[in-house]
């Protein structure tokens, strides 16, 4: 069998309704409210904004998860070679909406609760994110097989998960109890980064191999070109998030080597993020012109977009740099424009399949 990358969304006789890549759906909503605590420029009123849209991440994921498991397609899903790319959005899903109950939620919940609720879903998110970095291309190696052009951003999302989880550990990092515990964390993070980083750098080249030599992608495939936007930004987040948490946790010489390494490994990852976001926005705007229908995989502009706002926020920070300041900020408006209107899409879509039931997400 011979897969190329298609839209979820095409129907297929008894297939259920709920599939995977609706999970993104959680990380988009997720990220918007989790950017603005990192934004380095605070707006009136823009964090009890973001603590909303943090709950409504929250009761997402709770359905979502809920209907998933409901409707028992695991194994089913995993025979699918597109499908099965998108087994990456629940754990990181997980990890979103735990960062952002530590950030935001402790303030309805308290921090106490908030704590416990982070550390139960980022360890949840993370088991399965590496659950998922390692199976997934192992049934692509056994199971599954490719065209020479399958190749596209939705093979970026099975290895992105220990990424995430490096980045949003490092927010844990310093409750982590002092001494050893603490010190593994952060190692267990700084590892996680590393396997994330190579294996993202491994897929970018198979995707833009299949770019240059095939004809361009096009329809819904075209979203999850900006896949890579956000596994490079996320790796900036992670490089200062971590060098935040360093000191806590390494003697004073490696924290400091955290922090250099932060800031120029960040820049220069933040440099080809940018390469790609503008390819990404290039092949978008060749696909507007004749019409991009709508499906699950528009989601795949929302958490890129807002993994450049955390990256470059985190910049910004570290540097002082007013371009970078303003360029999170716009990044953050851009952000929230695409949010509303790609959740406004999903909403009518979703309405939709109510009244119509069937077909396959």
């Amino acid at each position: 069998m011979h897969a190329r990358p298609r839209s979820p969304r095409a129907p297929r006789a008894g297939r259920p309704l709920l599939g995977p890549t609706w999970f993104a759906a959680v990380m988009g909503t997720g990220i918007v409210a989790n950017a603005a605590v990192t934004l380095p420029r605070a707006l009136p009123g823009l964090r009890d904004a973001a603590t909303v849209v943090w709950a409504g991440a929250a009761l997402l994921l709770v359905v979502l998860a809920a209907g998933y498991v409901r409707q028992r397609a695991l194994r089913l899903h995993a025979t699918d070679p597109t499908l099965s790319q998108f087994f990456g959005a629940p754990p990181m899903a997980l990890l979103i909406v735990g960062a952002g109950t530590l950030l935001l939620g402790k303030r309805i919940i308290g921090s106490r609760a908030a704590l416990d609720v982070d550390w139960a879903l980022w360890s949840a998110g993370t088991v399965l994110g590496l659950a998922t970095a390692c199976t997934v291309p192992y049934l692509m190696v056994t199971r599954h097989r490719f065209a020479p052009d399958a190749a596209f951003g939705g093979w970026l999302m099975p290895v992105v998960p220990p990424m995430v989880s490096a980045a949003t550990g490092a927010l844990l990092v310093p409750h982590a109890p002092a001494g050893q515990p603490r010190l593994a964390l952060l190692l267990a993070c700084y590892a996680m980064f590393g396997l994330g980083l190579v294996a993202i750098l491994l897929v970018l080249a198979m995707v833009y191999s299949r770019l240059v030599h095939h004809e361009a992608p096009t329809g819904a495939v075209v979203p999850t070109v900006w896949i890579g936007v956000g596994a490079l930004g996320q790796s900036v987040t992670a490089l200062g998030a971590l060098a935040t948490a360093a000191p806590s946790a390494l003697p004073a010489p490696y924290a400091r080597g955290a922090d250099v390494c932060a800031l120029f490994g960040g820049l220069g990852v933040w440099g080809f993020s940018m390469l790609w976001l503008v390819l990404a926005a290039a092949l978008t705007v060749r696909e507007v012109r004749t019409g991009l229908p709508f499906a699950p995989t528009w989601w795949s502009f929302i958490f890129p977009l807002g993994a450049c706002v955390t990256g470059t926020g985190t910049l910004a920070v570290r540097t002082g740099s007013q371009p970078f300041v303003w360029t999170a900020v716009a990044f953050y408006a851009l952000l929230v424009a695409a949010w509303a209107l790609v959740a406004w899409r999903s909403l009518h879509h979703a309405a939709g399949h109510a009244v119509r039931p069937g077909g396959r997400q």
